[in-house]
């Protein structure tokens, strides 16, 4: 359905959009999505750094000392 808009039919929808919620609005809203953006790109970075940083330490033994003298 929405493979054939085309140019003319994407300079329209912007013209409606432009004029349904007037320039300042538009722009504010640009800002946030350029912030979310930005959050989830230091969201991914944080998240890989975290997984590459438990990787590299050692694994250690958390067995409750009671288990131990069990076994």
């Amino acid at each position: 359905m929405l493979n054939n808009i085309g140019l003319p039919g994407l300079l329209l929808i912007a013209v409606v959009v432009l004029v349904l919620f007037g320039r300042g609005k538009i722009s504010s809203l640009m800002g946030e999505v350029g912030k979310g953006i930005t959050a989830f790109k230091k969201g991914v970075k944080d998240g890989s750094e975290e997984i590459e940083n438990a990787s590299n330490t050692p694994a250690r033994d958390v067995t409750p000392e009671a288990e131990k003298d069990k076994v």
